[in-house]
């Protein structure tokens, strides 16, 4: 599977968990010393040399932990997620950043400023920019500005990063840091900075200062605990109980960005390293009422960040990606989407797409539609239990840790029938059953014949019940 070299997209009408240190701590690791050094990257500067904090500066005392490339090969994932550390501070365009470095090991953190936008017309500023830092004194200067965040990649070193007394900060929440009231007084004395951040154990979430304004009477203490409880919900679905070191949650959070642009009738999008939502999903996003109630949008882009490629076939990515979808649902108390009735057919995405089943010329990538080609991998959770998938996430990642990363859509027809029949060995495995009559002959997806010879060399035993007859 190669998806399109672009955001994954939700459509407007759509309308564990890893426990690192907040580097909002104010804290000095004593005895940590650093050596000058030079370094450029990304759109401006970035100098070091050895020195003392500026007076005034706050000091982050922050852990390394495996990087997102690292983390999506561990998890056999298609995306890479975030490894973003947030700092509560802002960039302004083209005036100098002084941060200080005192590294405990010989890992190092990198700055990046910037969001992510990715379709941005200005190419320059669709990702945030990386600047490597030294030990020492490090001014960074970037022509764009922007929010400031850290990646610090190791195994649990540690190092201190002090900020100069210069250094701008947003208005950021904190969830079980920063109480309500303190959060709205910043948002009325912090006038000057674009961006605002609230901050979870999971979730870092990015908006423009208009944005949050829009919204800034909400609970957000309510908002970002169910921010993580969405993410818990895909964690769970994906078998990350800790069980194992494959099994771990992914390290760090999740990024949610408030973006300046998406294509014509999009909602939401995701790609490598966060998802994207246009002022026009502030609703669902910023409210707790929208997120608990109307999110699918959010669960579904918070997906595609968690969907492996090993059975992603092209007309796979906007169908797997909802079984994290529906267990966010089944975990806020919602009733699933595949009970949704068509108010001119009066019937639900089970009805309409079990009548189907057995009719001539049935195929699965042409004769359903994205809820109905879901109903089958729902089927799957209802015959063989509500651990189906996340043994099947586990097994997948034990077998698959040097995939490469999804970069691009193909419709190769080889390509594709590898991944459908992954699919459908996986599933039968993880069952303990032979699922040919129901993946094949049930629900027609595009296996051939030496798939199912494949199939049939797993020597399975039938399974006692037919899920295809099966609903919620």
């Amino acid at each position: 599977m190669r998806p399109a070299r672009r955001p994954l997209l939700s459509p407007a009408a759509t309308a564990r968990p890893s426990a690192l240190l907040a580097p909002g701590r104010r804290a000095v690791l004593a005895g940590l010393v650093g050596a000058g050094a030079a370094a450029f990257l990304g759109t401006g500067t970035a100098v070091a040399d050895a020195g003392a904090p500026g007076p005034g500066g706050d000091t982050l005392l922050i852990k390394a932990f495996a990087d997102a490339e690292t983390e999506r090969k561990r998890l056999a994932r298609s995306l890479r997620a975030s490894d973003f550390i947030p700092t509560g501070r802002y960039a302004r365009p083209g005036t100098p950043v002084t941060v200080t470095v005192r590294p405990a090991g010989d890992a190092v953190p990198t700055l990046h400023i910037g969001t992510h936008d990715g379709y941005n017309p200005d190419t320059t500023i669709r990702r945030p920019r990386p600047y490597p830092l030294r030990p020492g004194r490090n001014t960074v200067t970037d022509a764009h500005g922007g929010p400031v965040y850290l990646s610090f990649a190791g195994h649990g070193q540690a190092a201190t990063v002090t900020f100069g007394a210069d250094t701008a900060r947003m208005a950021a929440f904190e969830l079980g840091r920063t109480d309500e009231a303190t959060f709205q007084r910043q948002l009325d004395e912090i006038t000057d900075v674009p961006w605002v951040e609230l901050t979870s154990g999971h979730a870092i979430l990015t908006l423009t200062r208009e944005g949050a304004l829009l919204y800034r009477g909400e609970d957000h203490t309510a908002l970002m605990r169910l921010f993580d409880t969405v993410i818990e919900s895909h964690a769970r679905i994906s078998g990350l109980d800790g069980s194992g070191p494959l099994d771990k949650p992914k390290a760090g959070r999740y990024v949610f960005h408030e973006v300046s642009v998406v294509p014509s009738g999009v909602g939401a999008f995701a790609w490598h390293g966060y998802n994207g939502f246009p002022r026009a999903y502030m609703d669902r996003l910023c409210t707790v009422d929208g997120l608990a109630n109307r999110g699918w949008g959010l669960y579904h882009e918070l997906g595609h960040l968690h969907q492996q490629g090993a059975y992603q076939a092209d007309q796979l990515t906007e169908v797997t990606v909802n079984i994290y979808s529906l267990a966010a649902q089944r975990t806020l108390g919602q009733p699933t989407n595949l009970l949704t009735v068509d108010p001119k057919t009066g019937l639900n995405y089970y009805q309409t797409a079990l009548a189907k089943l057995g009719t001539p010329g049935l195929a699965y990538e042409k004769s359903f539609g994205a809820y109905e080609r879901l109903v089958p991998l729902r089927q799957l959770e209802l015959a063989f239990g509500e651990d189906f998938w996340p043994k099947l996430h586990q097994l997948v990642r034990a077998e698959h840790q040097d995939d490469a990363p999804v970069e691009d859509y193909t419709n190769d027809p080889v390509i594709n029938g590898r991944q459908y029949l992954a699919l459908a060995s996986y599933a039968s495995r993880v069952a303990g059953h032979d699922l040919t009559d129901f993946f094949v002959h049930k629900w027609a997806l595009p296996i051939d014949a030496a798939g199912v010879d494949a199939l049939a060399a797993l020597k399975l035993p039938q399974p006692p019940v037919d899920p295809s007859t099966l609903t919620d």
